[in-house]
């Protein structure tokens, strides 16, 4: 059962037709992976579902309520979680501090889930230190604990390996197939690394001047020629 329904989604942005007839779904205990040259719509697409940017026409469903009109506050309390692209951590607050914000939905008093040091242990040995003096992988790490901290049921993941040292996204790539496989959670993914969005995908969609060009299992990723379709 999808967790997500998007359906026929249009924005504009100007006088540009950025979003066109986008559907997709996404369903508890997999990874959606949306594929697709730069420029082609994904940050939109997920800025939308977030309520970052208002769509024109069409349809968003979460949890079987529509979310079409929520503010982002309100998706974020209703259990969805973001990341977006460039991290967007607060650099001068501390990692403890960055990790409060994300239980600001919660209420008062709410204790940083332990399952977050798990998940990335070296969070846990810099709580002290301010976000902008980490390194680019772990301000990542931080960014993603901060959207797991209120416990979503949707993570939305926009191009979390950008900019990341080789062994920290074996790492983000180990916890988004954990969280996956937990089966309370769904995940869409925005990716331009192909070898690991295909490693990671259950399903995926991949689109072209604002539309979804094909989609499909994730198992038929190679054998559809999903790669050369988003080859620069």
């Amino acid at each position: 059962m999808s967790l997500l329904e998007v359906k026929d989604v249009n924005q504009f942005y100007g006088g540009s037709h950025i979003l066109r007839n986008v559907s997709l779904s996404a369903a508890l205990g997999e990874v959606t992976v949306v594929l697709g040259r730069n420029g082609v719509g994904k940050t939109t697409l997920l800025k939308s579902l977030m309520g970052l940017v208002p769509i024109k026409s069409g349809d968003i469903t979460f949890n079987g309520a529509p979310i079409t009109n929520k503010t982002p506050y309100e998706r974020a309390r209703a259990g969805i979680g973001y990341v977006p692209q460039g991290r967007e951590i607060f650099a001068r607050l501390t990692v403890e501090d960055n990790l409060r914000m994300g239980l600001a939905s919660q209420s008062g008093g709410t204790p940083i889930p332990a399952e977050l040091y798990e998940l990335f242990p070296v969070l846990k040995q810099m709580l002290g230190r301010r976000g902008g003096d980490l390194s680019g992988g772990q301000q990542q790490q931080l960014a993603i604990a901060r959207a797991l901290a209120a416990g979503p049921k949707l993570l939305i993941l926009d191009e979390p390996t950008e900019g990341i040292q080789p062994n920290i996204i074996k790492d983000i790539g180990r916890v988004i197939r954990m969280l996956a496989d937990r089966g309370d959670m769904a995940i869409v993914l925005v990716e331009q690394y192909y070898d690991f969005a295909e490693a990671l995908a259950d399903r995926y969609v991949v689109m072209e001047r604002g539309e979804v060009l094909a989609s499909g299992p994730g198992s038929e990723m190679a054998e559809k020629g999903v790669r050369q379709l988003v080859a620069i």
